[in-house]
Formats: C-alpha cells, sequence, structure tokens
C-alpha cells in the first residue's frame, strides 16, 4: 500500500513540477533538467513496480531518491537565482521533501 501512495504523490508531484515551468520565462537549459529530475522520480518509483528482484527494486528507489535530491537542488537554484518567487516553489519544495523521507525510509528498510 505504501508504493501506491509513493506513486501517487509522485505523479502529482510531476503534474505540479510542469506546471511550475511553464511559468518561467526562458532558462530553457534549466527548466530542462529540471522537468528530467522531477519527473524521473515518479517514473522510477513505478518502474520499480516491475522490477526483476529485490535489489532491482531497490536500485529504482535508489535512483528515485537521488533524483529527489536533484530537483530539490534546482528548486533552490530557482528562488536564489530569482528565476522565479520563493511562493511558487514552497509547494513543491515540501512535497518533495515528502517524497525523499518516503523513499529514505522505503531503502532503509529493504536494506535491513
Amino acid at each position: 500500500m505504501r508504493e501506491n501512495k509513493l506513486a501517487d504523490l509522485s505523479m502529482l508531484f510531476s503534474v505540479n513540477a510542469l506546471e511550475l515551468t511553464n511559468l518561467i520565462e526562458g532558462h530553457y537549459s534549466l527548466k530542462n533538467q529540471f522537468e528530467r529530475s522531477a519527473t524521473s522520480i515518479g517514473a522510477n518509483i513505478r518502474e520499480s513496480n516491475y522490477a526483476q528482484s529485490k535489489a532491482d527494486f531497490l536500485s529504482k528507489l535508489q535512483i528515485a531518491l537521488k533524483e529527489c535530491y536533484e530537483t530539490e537542488y534546482w528548486l533552490e537554484l530557482f528562488v536564489k537565482a530569482k528565476i522565479t518567487d520563493e511562493i511558487k516553489v514552497k509547494k513543491l519544495l515540501h512535497d518533495c521533501g515528502e517524497l525523499r523521507r518516503m523513499l529514505v525510509s522505503s531503502v532503509t528498510t529493504l536494506k535491513k
């Protein structure tokens, strides 16, 4: 059941991330990197559901976790570089943090 919550939250996060990029003028290469990392979180979570082994499942979740950290970086950069304001990024940062915590918990449990 936890994976479904994770999959649902990551899909919603991806949609919200894409909506943010629609609001940003220019900065095409930065937006592209952000879109790729933000949507990769959910893609890897979804792919983990069809993993070939426990090791493969763990690997997909670890990749999703790495993408989550990268996405947080881009969001913070957008604010610090004044590409967008903090109000537009605040909810995404919160949701990304929630995804990160869930992924860390899942990865830690799987490693035991």
